[in-house]
């Protein structure tokens, strides 16, 4: 597997570099489950809006942190605009905290403010503050706790579940790219920070030095040991679920092809050789689901959470 994968890199991380800024929500909001709150963070100097999905009852409840992509907006999020998860989510015991913002962050704490995206501790946030506010505020119990997210948050996903495996039980990535520090991956990753206006410098430092490579999940792999893990991507070869990505469908769009599928083709890339790295670490309960899909978009990321949902967070949580 990590020889066809090999031939495929070269191609893939140049599509990544060019295109990975391309994904973004642009469907109206249904009417959504749950309540919107400001959980004022320190590190940040400000409020964050958060979407709280109560998994109700008395006794103490896990919770699932469930993060945005690239091009996350401040106040909503894609997970509310393109899918039905927090209504899913709904009755299922288990708190849901849906944070907005933090588009083009990797949800991590920046080396330094940024003219553009400005004050950047979402690790701090999201490991610290917000946990104490769920306890606080909704019951968390904050010892069954799981991550969550695609594209961007993908990697961001995986990245907060290894530098933190005490606080984690279980993680997700949706077509995200773990590869951090691969030749290619690291340029991809910087093109999209400045896509939206930030300078990647600093978010981890000048690479090679700075704080890169203790932000790879790769690299950081096997602190996952005893803890759920899933992982999914599509190959890029058309799609289920958008006949305009198909080639040779009479709704094929090329445009639409071209803006797409190379995203999920080097999340494809990505996914598998992490997939190949987890493998050799002992106790990783791991589940994958690589398909011939193309769409890096949300009906794909809809029915992969659902399904991580059943696989992994559920048995990880009860």
């Amino acid at each position: 597997m990590l020889k066809s994968v090999g031939k495929r890199l070269t191609i893939t991380v140049a599509a990544l570099t060019t295109l990975v800024g391309t994904a973004a929500a642009v469907a109206p909001q249904a009417q959504a489950a749950g309540t919107t709150e400001y959980v004022y963070s320190n590190a940040m100097h400000r409020n964050v809006p958060v979407r709280i999905i109560d998994g109700g009852g008395g006794k103490a409840k896990p919770t699932l942190y469930l993060l945005d992509g690239l091009r996350a907006p401040r106040n909503n999020s894609g997970w509310l605009i393109e899918t039905d998860v927090d209504r899913y989510m709904a009755g299922k015991g288990t708190n849901v905290a849906i944070p907005f913002g933090g588009g083009g962050s990797f949800y991590t704490d920046w080396e330094r403010r940024d003219p553009k995206l400005g004050l950047n501790k979402w690790e701090t946030f999201l490991t610290k503050e917000l946990p104490a506010y769920m306890k606080r505020k909704h019951n968390s119990d904050n010892r069954r706790n799981g991550v969550a997210g695609l594209s961007m948050s993908g990697t961001a996903a995986l990245n907060l579940a290894s530098r933190h495996s005490n606080f984690y039980k279980a993680v997700a990535s949706y077509s995200g790219y773990p590869t951090v520090t691969m030749p290619g991956f690291t340029q991809g990753i910087m093109a999209s920070v400045a896509e939206m206006g930030g300078n990647p410098m600093n978010m981890w430092g000048v690479y090679p030095a700075g704080e890169w490579f203790a932000n790879d999940p790769f690299l950081s792999a096997g602190n996952l040991a005893g803890k759920r893990v899933y992982v999914s991507s599509g190959t890029g070869v058309g799609s289920k679920y958008d006949a305009s990505l198909t080639p040779g469908n009479p709704a094929f769009n090329p445009t639409k092809f071209a803006q797409m599928v190379p995203l999920e083709v080097a999340a494809s890339t990505s996914s598998q050789l992490y997939i190949a790295r987890l493998q050799t670490v002992p106790g990783v309960r791991l589940t994958t689901h690589i398909t011939p899909d193309g769409a890096h978009w949300w009906d794909y990321w809809q029915a992969r959470f659902k399904e991580s949902w059943r696989t992994t967070f559920r048995p990880a949580f009860f």
